[in-house]
């Protein structure tokens, strides 16, 4: 039988809540001047930051006092509702249209992104099919094809929005607890030779991506077209040295940097606060991960280890690709860095989704 609850891991509270406070700071500071000049009101952008960050602490006290195991109960209710969703997002009419995807279901300027759902939605399906279904892991066709053809299904759909950033979280995620449960690495390396292909298959499809693959490697090809984004990026983290400009001192937020609030708010971060500010924020992430898979480790059953490496296969993904794009490592692609940039739902889900973590660990051995 599990142990009784105990207190909740304090080390991934704080680093949770500092990064929060951070990114509440840095989303005015990156986002004051396009604010102004778009609505009218510098503070519009933190007082939704502030409005949905309330929301996710409330979400996350929630979720982090419920005992996860309810997830287990209700994961295939979740998976369902969760495709229901991300299929209404393409219909005409219904699913709305926001930086050239249709990814959102909302009216005006509030809105859910399913996809974000979907992320969490997989993970708990996933952790509860695979924690009851272990020992034929290793068969392709009888424990592996599923959970394969599941995640496989979900991303097809959200690349139809289509929504590359997201997707590849939702694939690294999943195939993180899968190999954790004990998937052939023989299996998985099919796998990997079949999403090359598909890889080359949607570049052809979409010649834009082949343009992002070529500015990934050459921005300055085309400085004012598909290398406009990455080579902004760097002149406002290059400026910001060891101890940056200064806190709300950005030059790049003035129309020049894309996004500065969102996908690209660590250029701003970089910039004011330098290198110093940018190793902060990058040290809490690690510590956020490191005590989440020290959690998994720790955890009391199958399904909680396997739940809490899926959300923490989920921050660490995003967070590798959002800052790997930022510097120049990854082409561009539109993903928000966890916890700091601005954001209604993902915000919310990202919190709630830790608040399961946190539950987790109060039951650790």
């Amino acid at each position: 039988m599990v142990k009784a609850r105990s207190t909740p891991d304090w080390m991934m509270l704080g680093s949770t809540l500092l990064l929060l406070a951070v990114g509440v700071v840095m989303v005015y500071s990156a986002s004051a001047v396009l604010a102004f000049r778009e609505f009218g009101d510098s503070l519009y952008y933190l007082k939704r930051q502030a409005l949905f960050a309330a929301l996710g602490i409330a979400a996350m006290i929630f979720t982090m006092n419920a005992d996860y195991w309810i997830w287990k109960k209700y994961a295939k209710i979740i998976l369902i509702v969760c495709f229901i969703l991300l299929v209404a997002v393409l219909i005409p009419g219904i699913g709305v249209v926001r930086g050239g995807a249709r990814s959102w279901l909302g009216i005006g300027s509030f809105g859910i992104q399913p996809s974000e759902f979907m992320k969490m939605g997989m993970i708990v399906f996933l952790s509860k099919w695979l924690s009851e279904q272990q020992g034929s892991i290793t068969h392709f066709t009888r424990g592996l094809l599923l959970p394969l053809g599941l995640v496989g299904l979900a991303f097809g759909i959200i690349m139809l929005q289509p929504d590359l950033g997201t997707g590849a979280v939702l694939v690294g995620a999943s195939l993180l607890i899968i190999y954790t449960t004990g998937a052939r690495l023989l299996h998985l390396s099919y796998l990997g030779l079949v999403g090359i292909l598909g890889f080359v298959g949607l570049i052809i499809a979409a010649p834009y991506r082949l343009k992002r693959i070529t500015a990934f490697l050459d921005p300055w090809q085309d400085p004012l077209g598909a290398g406009y984004q990455a080579i902004q990026s760097l002149y406002a983290i290059g400026p910001g040295g060891l101890v940056g400009l200064g806190l709300g001192m950005s030059r790049q937020k003035y129309s020049y940097l894309p996004e500065p609030q969102t996908d690209f708010i660590f250029s701003i971060i970089a910039e004011e606060l330098g290198f110093i500010g940018g190793s902060f924020v990058l040290l809490l992430f690690t510590l956020l991960v490191w005590r989440g898979l020290r959690t998994a480790i720790t955890a009391p059953d199958t399904f909680g280890s396997l739940l809490a490496t899926g959300i923490v296969g989920m921050i660490a993904v995003q967070v590798i690709i959002n800052i790997g794009v930022v510097i120049g490592m990854f082409p561009v692609t539109g993903i928000t860095l966890p916890l700091i940039s601005a954001g209604g739902s993902s915000l919310t889900l990202m919190l709630t989704s830790i608040g399961v973590l946190l539950n987790i660990s109060r039951y650790s051995r």
